[in-house]
């Protein structure tokens, strides 16, 4: 089947949801629903698992007509499942019938997901988590703290990385599982940012109970299912707009359009350096997306995460600075979550606040660039002193 068969066929399933299904008369769940029954969900995802089988490369072809009917960016809705448990879900879920019973409600945004990777003690070194699963017979036992995990208050199931063989090097002893957020074992503590919110959380596991069917891939192979996940994440967080002049920059480019009374030369030519900094990414991102075909992003999907995360507080810095005084009035501290749309996003100091964050969360940029240096460039890797087992490693 040829792409542009493919295409039309994507455009013409996209045509009939709308058509019955109309985003502003129905509940979101129906039509997120139909959206996965449809196979419009993960266009590159096999059929009966909300896709087509078809190249990644489409979905924007779906998104532009059911987003612009008025659907909702299901990626703002439940991050974390659009983003990295369904393809993790995908590709290493034991069963089909698991896959369909986590997918479609994942889908609908019925069950919302978080990640339990960072831990206190890692920082940015997720393969040295201590968090523990130890097998009680068709059962794991897991313990330890979690940190920085977004949404895990509103959270039905958690991505969880632990520690399965202490005696194996860090890479080694990991497994892959699917946490219960609702199991009694499970305590989450919001931790309040500087812009007010509270999306982020502390999550302490004590003596939970998973079963081995909602374990990912093999015992000790968790590292390579983490990839998949981390792998996925950083290409979501990275990802542009298909649209030109899309995202980040157009609310900088509306800034700029309401505010002529702060117009000055140089602020001009800032803005006019970042759109063509902001469309440079798109079309990587697009290339990007393009060449991933129907598998999944590889290491290059580093680019896009590091660049996104840098150029998105370089644009919030630009739109503080076109504020000038202005921009150190703040609204409100007080805590406030998603609005109906899933945008955590508030006033545009609000948006400046909240991306510092951006080049630590989904990888620091320091360690996309080791990513990017390492596996796309090839250049040598850094020396490491943690080569033995890890319950011989120093940990702070």
């Amino acid at each position: 089947m040829s792409t542009d068969t493919d295409a039309a066929r994507v455009a013409d399933l996209a045509h009939t949801v709308v058509a019955e299904h109309d985003p502003k008369q129905v509940p979101l769940t129906e039509f997120l629903g139909a959206c996965y029954d449809a196979g419009l969900s993960w266009v590159n995802f096999p059929e009966g698992l909300g896709g087509l089988g078809v190249s990644r490369g489409l979905q924007a072809v779906a998104d532009k007509i059911l987003q612009g009917a008025g659907g909702p960016v299901p990626l703002g809705l439940n991050p974390m499942g659009y983003g990295m448990a369904a393809p993790t879900l995908r590709e290493h879920a034991q069963t089909e019938e698991l896959k369909k019973f986590f997918l479609r409600p994942l889908a609908t945004t019925d069950d919302i997901w978080c990640q339990l990777f960072s831990e206190p003690g890692a920082g940015s070194d997720v393969a040295g988590l201590a968090t523990s699963a130890v097998r009680d017979g068709d059962e794991w036992v897991i313990n330890g703290q979690k940190v920085w995990t977004s949404l895990a208050h509103r959270a039905r199931w958690g991505l969880l990385l632990a520690r399965t063989d202490p005696d194996a090097p860090k890479h080694k002893g990991l497994s892959y599982f699917v946490l219960d957020m609702h199991d009694p074992g499970v305590e989450c503590r919001p931790l309040r940012q500087m812009t007010g919110q509270a999306e982020f959380n502390e999550v302490y596991i004590t003596d939970a109970r998973v079963p081995d069917e909602h374990r990912l891939g093999a015992v000790g192979n968790g590292w390579a299912v983490a990839m998949t996940t981390l792998m996925n994440e950083r290409s979501a967080l990275g990802a542009s707009g298909s649209r030109r002049g899309a995202g980040t920059i157009e609310e900088a480019v509306q800034l700029w359009a309401s505010r002529p009374d702060l117009h000055t030369p140089v602020l001009r030519d800032r803005l006019a350096q970042l759109w063509l900094r902001a469309e440079a990414q798109r079309l990587t991102s697009e290339r990007s997306r393009v060449s991933a075909g129907a598998g999944g992003p590889g290491p290059e999907g580093s680019i896009g995460k590091m660049v996104g995360a840098e150029l998105n507080q370089k644009i919030y810095e630009f739109c503080m600075d076109l504020l000038g005084p202005e921009g150190i009035l703040y609204h409100s501290y007080a805590l406030h979550g998603a609005n109906e749309d899933g945008d955590w996003r508030g006033p545009i100091q609000q948006r400046y606040l909240r991306s510092r964050a951006n080049t630590i969360e989904g990888g620091t940029s320091e360690v996309m660039r080791n990513i990017l240096g390492e596996r796309v460039l090839g250049l040598p890797g850094d020396l490491r002193a943690d080569s033995g087992p890890w319950k011989d490693v120093p940990r702070g």
